[in-house]
Formats: structure tokens, C-alpha cells, sequence
């Protein structure tokens, strides 16, 4: 097992171009991290990274022992679930990411019903808005709003998402209730964007009785939290686009109101991307399919 052990931590490094960051994503301390590179490269007589103060760069020799590394730890990952079938007592960690509407709504609440059913296998649950890689940041399944860019990856869909604009009633006493999406694009209205590094152009596309309209919009302030926006648009300070779920309690409290009614947001698909493998490991399979019928049978209305 050291030598798997040894072998793995050389992949998180080799991904992450970092030692520090490898040690807190496999949870060792930076010298045992250290200690394992060094004895993977006694072991195989060769200098797999080029240190210096400041930069961690792979060799030619470890570019080539890293695309061998992934082939052996992804055929021991798929023996240890061909066993896991066996003996139906499926086992380990599984590095799970969400959206924070979703994580919060959704998944964080269904992890422990998950680890009461399937006691051997660990959760480890990171909630963010921004764009997420799955290979770099060595997760195993990662829930989604909207439509991925990457190919290499497979999707099994959950639903679409009805979406509404809203804002608060304080904000329409103030700008007036919109009558049309193209008063969005004016000074007459302020729109909260949710808007990550490396973003494309941000747009709303809504259903307007001649066709569907991708309205480009901005704002005074933007933000990569989805709960800050909802919070700023609770506040008065805007006009919000929202998956319904994400609202549903503050429109039916009238903290916030529709608007734009006439010409509302197209649905949002809600999707998981996880790594394209020859056959995909049970505890990763077990876990999408209980939380895409958790999801399923949360939804509001």
C-alpha cells in the first residue's frame, strides 16, 4: 500500500503543479508528501519534478510515469470496485462538488441519509459557483447547472429548473415594475450577475412572445456566490435571474417578486459530470443515483 500510496500522492502533485496543495487535497502534511516523492524516485532511480523556491515542473521522465501512474490507479480503483460488487459492501472516499443553491438545498441534507445506508463509503462535499475541474481537483462527481463544456466528461441529467427574475417589492417601489427585457439593458434597471474567472459575456435568455432573446445585461456590482446575489436582491439593490428552488421561500414570504412575467427565463438544466471510465465505480454510481432521486422528489412544485 506505500507504494500506491506513493504513487498517488505523485499524481495529485503532478495535477496540481503544487506540493502544499496536493498535501491538503489528500489530507497529509507537506513533508509527508514530500517524503513519498522522494521515495518513488529512489525507487525508480530518476527525477520525476524539477524543484525550485517557487516552481514545481514534471520532467520528461515524470510526464511519462504520470500517464502510466493513471492507468495503474485506475485499474486498482476498478478491481476494488468489482470487489465492492461482490461482496455488496461498497467502500472508500468519494470527493463530491455542487453548486451552493444546490449543495445547500439538495445535497448537504441527503449526506447523511446517504452514509446511514451505505456506512463504509465517506463523503467529502465541496460547494462552489465557479467552474469546477473535475481531474485537477480529483473529484469523482460533480452536480451542475446548465451545459458543460467539456466532452471527456459523462453527464447523466437530473431535471431542468424552472428559473424566474425577481426583486425585491422595496426595488419596484423604487425602479418600477419592467415592462419589457429590452428596459434591462438601460440605467432604468440594475441586474446582479453571477459571474466566476473567465466567464463569457453574461445573458439572459428569455422566452418573449417572438422567440427566445438572450438579453445582455450588467451591472454596478457582480459576484461568483449565488447567495450573495440573492442576498444583495433581498436587500433592493437589483433584478436577480434564479433557479425557482434557490427563491421558492422568499416568493411565497413576498421578500421578493417576480418579474417580467410575460417574458420569462428559459429552464436551467441541473445535470452530474463524472470522469469518463471504462466502468464507472459502484460507490460513485450509488451515490448520483441516490441523490438524483432525492432531488427529484425534493423539487418544489
Amino acid at each position: 500500500m506505500a507504494y500506491l500510496d506513493n504513487i498517488r500522492t505523485f499524481v495529485r502533485v503532478y495535477e496540481l503543479e503544487n506540493m502544499s496543495a496536493a498535501a491538503r487535497d489528500l489530507r497529509i502534511s507537506a513533508a509527508v508528501a514530500s517524503s513519498r516523492i522522494s521515495q518513488l524516485e529512489d525507487h525508480l532511480d530518476v527525477r520525476l519534478f524539477q524543484r525550485t523556491t517557487r516552481q514545481l515542473n514534471p520532467t520528461e521522465q515524470g510526464n511519462t510515469f504520470y500517464k502510466g501512474a493513471i492507468k495503474i490507479l485506475e485499474a486498482v480503483d476498478e478491481a476494488e470496485a468489482d470487489i465492492s460488487d461482490i461482496t455488496r459492501s461498497p467502500r472508500g472516499t468519494l470527493y463530491v462538488a455542487a453548486p451552493l443553491g444546490v449543495g445547500q438545498k439538495f445535497i448537504a441534507p441527503a449526506v447523511p441519509k446517504f452514509h446511514e445506508a451505505y456506512p463504509l463509503i465517506n463523503i467529502r462535499l465541496r460547494l462552489s459557483d465557479r467552474k469546477l475541474d473535475l481531474a485537477a481537483e480529483g473529484l469523482d462527481a460533480a452536480f451542475f447547472l446548465g451545459v458543460p463544456e467539456d466532452s471527456n466528461l459523462r453527464i447523466r441529467k437530473v431535471t431542468d429548473c424552472p428559473r424566474v427574475l425577481c426583486a425585491s417589492p422595496d426595488y419596484i417601489k423604487r425602479h418600477g415594475q419592467p415592462t419589457s427585457s429590452d428596459e434591462l439593458k438601460t440605467d432604468m434597471h440594475v441586474c446582479l450577475n453571477l459571474r466566476y474567472p473567465g466567464a463569457p459575456e453574461f445573458q439572459w435568455p428569455l422566452q418573449a412572445p417572438d422567440g427566445v432573446k438572450r438579453v445582455t445585461v450588467s451591472g454596478p456590482f457582480e459576484s461568483d456566490h449565488g447567495e450573495i446575489l440573492t442576498g444583495w436582491a433581498l436587500a433592493g439593490h437589483g433584478i436577480v435571474l434564479k433557479p425557482q428552488f434557490e427563491v421558492s421561500d422568499h416568493l411565497a414570504a413576498g421578500r421578493l417578486v417576480t418579474v417580467l412575467d410575460k417574458e420569462p427565463p428559459l429552464p436551467i438544466q441541473m445535470a452530474c459530470l463524472y470522469m469518463h471510465r471504462r466502468r464507472q465505480d459502484p460507490k460513485a454510481r450509488l451515490f448520483i443515483d441516490f441523490m438524483v432521486d432525492h432531488i427529484l422528489a425534493s423539487m418544489p412544485d
